[in-house]
C-alpha cells in the first residue's frame, strides 16, 4: 500500500515523478479537467450570486475512479497540478469531488507546485507544500463563468440576426475585430510615391595602386550614399514625389558634382546591441512561428511535452520550466549555471560583469513565475539529437539558445557617418553614406530575434564602407533617383497577432493558442500562407458586435476585465462583484439588441444600385457560400451575381452558344457553383454533365492503361497537382509527376516519370510500385498544351 497519493494532469508527468519520488508515492493522471459546467442553460445562476453548477467529464470518469481507489489505500493526498490558476482549479474540483465522496476524512490533503520537473524542484515541492489558494480558484471560476455568459447569451443572438452555428467569445471577439480591422486598414491602403536620390562613389585610387597586378585593395570599393539635404534643407520621406522632380534633381547635382564629391565628416562611433530576455508563452509562440514555421498550438504542446518528461537516454526528465508564464525573470541559481556554461564554452569575456536583469514590456505582465528556460544548461541541444523527436529537439535548441544568449555580453559593432558634398566649400547638397562592422559578436554568435514582416533590420548594420578620410575627394561613379512606394500595414500573422493581443493585455499566456484555435474553427478567419485573412462571415460577426456591443469587444475593457481576474487571483477583490458589474448592463443589451435589431440591418449593405430586372434597390447580402449582391425584394425578385460580378456580366445569356450537352444534346448552360464558374448541362439533375471553364492541360502522353486518351494535368483539392487519364471515370489511371513517353527500360512499362525530390534532385523513374529504375534526368521538364474539351 503507497502511503501516499500524487494526482497530476497527464501520464507523462505522472511518469516523470514516479521516478523521483519513490515506492512510498503513487503518481495518478487526470488526464486534464474532472468537471466542467453543465453544457446547458443555466450553469451559472446570476440571480444566486453566480452559482455555478458542475458535472464529471464522462471521458474522464474512469481515471477520476482510479483516484478514488487509490485514496482509499492512501494516507494522504498531494494536488501537484500545473502552478498556474487553471491548475490551481483543477486541484480544487478533485478535493471537491474527493469531499463529496467522503474520502479525505482524516487524510492531509496538501498542494505541491513546481515549475520545473527535475528531481531537486520536485522533491522540494513536496516537502514545502501549500493550501490551495481559493483566491486562485476564484479567479478562474470568475474567467470560466463570464466565457460561458458570454457565450450561452451572444451565441443564440447571432443564430437569430446573422445565421445558424455562429458563436462570439469574450477573448476571441477582440481578436476577430483585431484581424478584420487590419484588413481593412489594408483595402483602404493608398500607396504613395516617392523617391531617394544615392550617388554612387569610390576612392580615388593612390599611385601605389597602379602597381603591375595589383591585389585587390579596399580603396577601389564602391559604396553608395543617400541625398539628405538638398537646397540647404532636410529631405523627408516625401520631399521627393515623382519623377520629373527626381530626375532635376538628379541632373543638378551631376552638374554640381563635376564628377567628384568631398568628404566634408566622418564621424566615428560604437554601439551596443543588448540580447532579447529568455522566453515568455508569448515570445516562444512568436519566435516558433518565425524561425520554425509552428503554429500556436504546436508550439504549445511541444513545449508540454519538454516540461513533463521527456527521456533521452537517462530517464525521463523535465527539459524545460512551466511554458505558460509572461515573466522575464530567471532564478538565481539559473543565472549561476547560464553564467558557468558561457565561460567554458564561449570564453570569460563572453560574461558580462554582473547579471542581466529584464523587464516585461507586456501590459498587465504577472512577474510571479520564471521565464522558461532549460532546467539544465548543460543539456545541450546538440545531445537530443536522434534522442527525441525532432519538434521537441527543435523547441529545445530554441529555448536553450535564447536562455543562453540572454545571459551573454552585448554585441559591439563600430560605425561610422560620412558626409560628402559636391565641392569643398559647397554645403546646400549633402549625401550621407553609413557603415558598420562587427567588431565584437558577443551574444550574436549564439542566437538574434526573429522579426516580424513589415519590421526588416537595418540595411547599414551589415554595411561595410571602405577606409575614407575626412577633407579628401572620392570619384562619383552616378546619381541616380529610385522609386518606391509606401506599403500597407502587413496582415497579421500567428506571431505578430500573439504579439499584438499581449501588448492590449487581451487574454493570457495560456489562452492565446486557444484564441486562435477558436477563430480557425469557427471559419471567421482562413490562415493563408501563414497570415490571417477575415471570411465574409467574419466580418459580419464583427460588424454585428462593434455595431452593437461595442464595449464588449474594445481593447481596453477586455484588458480591465483581464486586471479584474489579476486582483481576484491576489486576492485583493472578491469575483461576485466583478461578475456582477459585467453581467448586468451586458444582459439588458442583449435584451435590447434581440427586440430592437432586425436580421437584415446586420446581413445586409445597401448599395446605390438599382435591380435591372424590377428596378428595385440592391444590396450586399450573406449567403451559405458567402456574400453577394441581391435584390431587396427577394423572394419576389431572384436577381443575384457575385461581388466581383460586373453588371453586365450578370445580364448576360446563360446558354453556351453552338454547343450542346455530348451526353443527352439538352443545352448547356454557364453556372456558377462553390469554386467558382462551370459549364453545366440544362438538364441537371436528370443529367450530370459539367466540364471546367478553364481547359486541362494535356501532356500529350497516350494513357499506358486503357491507351485512348491521353494524360491531363489536374488539380487536387489539396492544391497539388497530378496528371490523370483524361477517359476519367472509365479509367482512372493517375500519377503524381510529369510524364516521358519514354518507356522503362527495366520493365518495359509504357511511359516513364520525371520526379524531383530535394535528397535526390531530378530523376527519371518508372510509375510502377514493382520496378526499381531510376537515373538523373537532365531534359526538359515536359510540357503541356491546352487539351480538347473532350479530354477535359
Amino acid at each position: 500500500m503507497s502511503k501516499h497519493l500524487v494526482v497530476v494532469e497527464s501520464p507523462a508527468k505522472a511518469k516523470t515523478l514516479k521516478k523521483y519520488l519513490g515506492k512510498d508515492f503513487e503518481v495518478l493522471a487526470s488526464y486534464g479537467h474532472v468537471r466542467d459546467l453543465v453544457p446547458k442553460e443555466g450553469a451559472v445562476d446570476p440571480e444566486h450570486d453566480f452559482a455555478m453548477r458542475y458535472q464529471v467529464i464522462e471521458k474522464n470518469a474512469k481515471h477520476l475512479e482510479a483516484i478514488s481507489n487509490a485514496l482509499r489505500d492512501s494516507d494522504s493526498l498531494y494536488l501537484a497540478t500545473d502552478p498556474d490558476r487553471e491548475g490551481e482549479a483543477i486541484s480544487w474540483h478533485l478535493f471537491e469531488l474527493m469531499r463529496e465522496r467522503h474520502l479525505l476524512d482524516g487524510k492531509a490533503v496538501h498542494r505541491v507546485a513546481f515549475h520545473e520537473i527535475t528531481r531537486s524542484a520536485v522533491q522540494y515541492a513536496v516537502a514545502h507544500p501549500r493550501d490551495l489558494s481559493i483566491d486562485l480558484v476564484n479567479a478562474q471560476q470568475a474567467r470560466r463563468a463570464l466565457d460561458y455568459l458570454v457565450g450561452f447569451k451572444l451565441s443564440p443572438l447571432l443564430w437569430k440576426k446573422i445565421r445558424r452555428g455562429l458563436s462570439a467569445g469574450r477573448v476571441q471577439s477582440p481578436a476577430l475585430r483585431m484581424i478584420v480591422e487590419r484588413e481593412k486598414d489594408i483595402e483602404s491602403f493608398v500607396a504613395q510615391e516617392y523617391w531617394t536620390i544615392e550617388a554612387k562613389a569610390q576612392p580615388i585610387p593612390n599611385k601605389s595602386d597602379n602597381q603591375p597586378n595589383p591585389s585587390p585593395s579596399p580603396s577601389k570599393q564602391v559604396f553608395q550614399a543617400k541625398l539628405v539635404q538638398y537646397q540647404g534643407e532636410k529631405l523627408s520621406q516625401f520631399s521627393v514625389n515623382n519623377q520629373p522632380q527626381a530626375e532635376a534633381i538628379q541632373a543638378e547635382l551631376t552638374q554640381a558634382a563635376q564628377g567628384r564629391l568631398w568628404i566634408q565628416k566622418v564621424t566615428k562611433s560604437q554601439r551596443k546591441r543588448q540580447p532579447a530576455a529568455p522566453f515568455t508563452t508569448s515570445t516562444l509562440q512568436q519566435e516558433a512561428a518565425r524561425k520554425l514555421g509552428f503554429s500556436t498550438q504546436r508550439t504549445m504542446r511541444v513545449a508540454q511535452q519538454l516540461y513533463e518528461g521527456v527521456d533521452f537516454g537517462e530517464g525521463a526528465v523535465g527539459l524545460i520550466t512551466y511554458m505558460r508564464t509572461d515573466s522575464v525573470n530567471l532564478s538565481g541559481e539559473a543565472i549561476q549555471d547560464l553564467r558557468a556554461l558561457i565561460a567554458e564554452k564561449y570564453g570569460e569575456d563572453c560574461v558580462p560583469e554582473s547579471p542581466r536583469a529584464f523587464k516585461s514590456r507586456a501590459k498587465n505582465a504577472q512577474e510571479a513565475h520564471e521565464a522558461i528556460r532549460p532546467t539544465m544548461a548543460r543539456v545541450l541541444p546538440s545531445q537530443l539529437k536522434g534522442k527525441v523527436t525532432t519538434d521537441q529537439a527543435k523547441l529545445y535548441d530554441l529555448v536553450w539558445k535564447r536562455a543562453v544568449a540572454s545571459q551573454m555580453i552585448h554585441a559591439t559593432m563600430d560605425t561610422v557617418a560620412v558626409d560628402l558634398t559636391c565641392s569643398e566649400t559647397q554645403t546646400e547638397h549633402r549625401f550621407r553614406a553609413n557603415g558598420s562592422v562587427l567588431v565584437s559578436p558577443g551574444f550574436v554568435q549564439v542566437y538574434q530575434e526573429g522579426l516580424d514582416e513589415g519590421a526588416e533590420r537595418q540595411e547599414d548594420e551589415e554595411k561595410l564602407l571602405p577606409p575614407l578620410t575626412e577633407g579628401k575627394w572620392v570619384d562619383l561613379l552616378n546619381v541616380a533617383g529610385s522609386q518606391h512606394f509606401t506599403e500597407p500595414p502587413p496582415i497579421y500573422t500567428e506571431a505578430s497577432l500573439v504579439k499584438a493581443l499581449e501588448e492590449y493585455g487581451i487574454g493570457r499566456p495560456s489562452t492565446y493558442a486557444s484564441i486562435i484555435s477558436t477563430l480557425l474553427q469557427r471559419e471567421y478567419v482562413l490562415l493563408e500562407s501563414r497570415r490571417f485573412r477575415p471570411t465574409d462571415v467574419g466580418k459580419i460577426v464583427n460588424k454585428f458586435l462593434t455595431e452593437y456591443f461595442t464595449q464588449y469587444v474594445d481593447y481596453d475593457f477586455t484588458a480591465k476585465l483581464e486586471d479584474s481576474l489579476d486582483n481576484i487571483a491576489s486576492g485583493e477583490i472578491e469575483h461576485v462583484p466583478v461578475l456582477r458589474a459585467f453581467w448586468e448592463p451586458f444582459i439588458q443589451l442583449v435584451k435590447s439588441t434581440e427586440e430592437n435589431v432586425q436580421r437584415k440591418d446586420v446581413t445586409q449593405e445597401a448599395l446605390d444600385e438599382l435591380c435591372p430586372k424590377c428596378n428595385n434597390p440592391l444590396s450586399i447580402r450573406l449567403g451559405r457560400r458567402g456574400r453577394f449582391i441581391g435584390c431587396t425584394t427577394y423572394p419576389d425578385c431572384d436577381y443575384t451575381r457575385n461581388l466581383e460580378e460586373k453588371r453586365e456580366e450578370s445580364l448576360q445569356s446563360p446558354v453556351v452558344p453552338d454547343k450542346r450537352c455530348p451526353k443527352c444534346d439538352s443545352e448547356l448552360h454557364f453556372k456558377r457553383g462553390k469554386y467558382g464558374k462551370f459549364i453545366g448541362c440544362s438538364s441537371y439533375p436528370n443529367c450530370d454533365y459539367m466540364e471546367s471553364l478553364k481547359k486541362a492541360e494535356d501532356t500529350q502522353v497516350t494513357c499506358p492503361e486503357c491507351r485512348q486518351h491521353t494524360l491531363i494535368k489536374r488539380k487536387s483539392r489539396f492544391g497539388t497537382f497530378f496528371y490523370a487519364c483524361g477517359g476519367y471515370p472509365n479509367c482512372k489511371y493517375a500519377v503524381n509527376h510529369p510524364p516521358l513517353a519514354e518507356p522503362c527500360p527495366q520493365c518495359h512499362w509504357p511511359i516513364t516519370l520525371v520526379k524531383t525530390t530535394k535528397r535526390k534532385g531530378v530523376e527519371r523513374v518508372c510509375p510502377q510500385k514493382t520496378c526499381d529504375f531510376a537515373i538523373p534526368y537532365q531534359g526538359p521538364i515536359p510540357q503541356t498544351v491546352p487539351s480538347s474539351p473532350s479530354s477535359s
